[in-house]
């Protein structure tokens, strides 16, 4: 059986303002009723795997359990990076974790965030991949090009394989559009997908031969580590100093044994907004649009509404993104050039490109709904079972007014209910937990009052979550 590897780490900045640092495109319902991380585990079904392994960034780790957990995925293993280091070392942790018990399997490594149309299709070239991988063959997946793309690397092809495979000639670094059309026209090349698929140990001594110093950072990174709940941490102190590469430059450009597959099956890294115009799901006048829109004398474009109408008027080529703290409008042509936007709210000190104001937690998900000097009122939405950390601050008090479902309060010594309609109050540095006791959502209104009211004025005494 094939074992998955699903790399859900990366921002996605040129997907702003939906997608933000804590709550990347990955974890985002881009084009369809699933989110994106979902998509890709769901496209696993109909082949033969074993549970797979999400490799994530820290902050990411309770959205990747909730994601799985909505899709009754119960078996999959967390493996938590604590920084980013490029997809070299992040799967050379995943290989050693798969090589636990002396076992070799073969790797089928995914980005998480990609979209892929025909999922039969897929699977067929997956499969057709996993006879060379069993025949120690470093294999990558080829996307078919439809035009002469100057966003992607190339994979040009060499001798033929068997299952429709060829040799890998070279790898070569995005083109400009004239060498991009000279790819196009000679049926050669290739785009380069980041997909993956090999066996553990044919990974693990490829990278001992061209990047031992990668092998033995993630080695001790990981024989430092430990299990915590359903995650799996690495030793930070020695990640850290493990050199930060892709798997192109450490691994497949040096060996002489990658192979590659061609895939034709509708594929899309998203990449931007105009890609998702392309995959969309177009009108009369070439427009996608999504939520409350309405498009008067407007064509070619994709207009996104969160949460307010959104209306346009004699334009074409826009992009038009609304959520409930920012609006993006830009031409199809410059949507590359979001990342300048994300780059100058991070120089600007604001903090729309870390979150949006829904923010979610273990236990459920809070909304800002109302901000000034000296308060903050929050909804709050705690799911059934759920507890929030036993906690206090030093320069706030808190309101709890409940909407519906009832809430098991401590303050201090004391514990009680409060029903829907029902209050209480929470002392500034009093000891206090909130709890969701019933079998529904528990809806409340937080009026937070005080001197300083940031997250960082939480001192969590306990947590079922392993959160300090």
């Amino acid at each position: 059986m094939l074992l998955p590897i699903i790399m859900a780490g990366g921002t996605g900045s040129r997907l702003w303002p939906l997608s933000r640092q804590l709550n990347p495109k990955q974890f985002l319902k881009l084009c369809g009723d699933s989110t994106l991380l979902q998509q890709t585990l769901s496209r696993l079904d109909g082949l033969e795997t074993s549970p797979p392994s999400i490799i994530c960034n820290e902050s990411h780790r309770f959205m990747v359990a909730e994601q799985l957990r909505q899709l009754a995925v119960t078996d999959a293993s967390i493996l938590l990076e604590p920084a980013g280091r490029n997809t070299a070392p992040a799967i050379a942790l995943a290989a050693l974790n798969a090589a636990l018990n002396g076992e070799d399997p073969v790797l089928l490594v995914l980005a998480a965030d990609h979209f892929i149309a025909d999922e039969k299709g897929f699977q067929q070239a997956v499969q057709a991949a996993e006879v060379l991988a069993r025949k120690n063959k470093l294999v990558t997946f080829g996307i078919v090009p439809t035009h002469a793309e100057t966003g992607y690397g190339y994979i040009q092809r060499g001798a033929s394989l068997p299952q429709q495979g060829f040799e890998v000639a070279r790898f070569v670094e995005k083109p400009d559009s004239g060498t991009a059309q000279d790819y196009l026209g000679s049926g050669d090349y290739y785009w380069n997908s980041g997909m993956f698929m090999f066996k553990a140990s044919v990974y693990l001594e490829a990278l001992c031969e061209f990047r031992p110093d990668i092998l033995e950072a993630c080695t001790r990174a990981f024989q430092g580590g430990s299990q915590d709940m359903d995650f799996v941490r690495v030793d930070e102190a020695a990640f850290a100093e493990c050199p930060e590469e892709s798997i192109d430059y450490a691994v497949m450009e040096k060996t002489s044994d990658a192979a590659v597959i061609p895939l034709d099956a509708g594929w899309s890294d998203i990449g931007s907004w105009s890609a998702l115009w392309e995959i969309g799901e177009k009108d009369s006048e070439g427009n996608v649009c999504k939520g409350d829109a309405l498009a008067i004398n407007t064509r070619n474009s994709l207009i996104h509404a969160e949460h307010k109408l959104v209306a346009t008027v004699g334009v074409e080529d826009l992009i038009v993104v609304e959520t409930k703290d920012a609006v993006l409008v830009a031409h199809k042509d410059h949507v590359q050039d979001v990342k300048k936007v994300v780059e100058a709210i991070k120089n600007d000190g604001r903090h729309e490109h870390m979150n949006h104001r829904e923010v979610y937690r273990p236990w459920g998900v809070y909304d800002s709904i109302d901000n000034g000097e000296r308060y903050q009122v929050k909804r709050i939405t705690v799911k059934p079972g759920a507890r929030l950390s036993v906690q206090m601050h030093h320069h706030r008090a808190e309101h709890w007014i409940v909407v519906s479902g009832t809430a098991k309060v401590t303050v201090g010594e004391k514990e009680f209910l409060v029903t829907e309609n029902q209050s209480t109050y929470i002392p500034v540095g009093q000891v206090h937990c909130l709890e969701n006791p019933g079998v529904i959502p528990l809806e409340l209104i937080e009026v937070q009052s005080g001197s300083y009211l940031g997250e960082d004025d939480i001192v969590r005494l306990k947590d079922q979550y392993g959160r300090t």
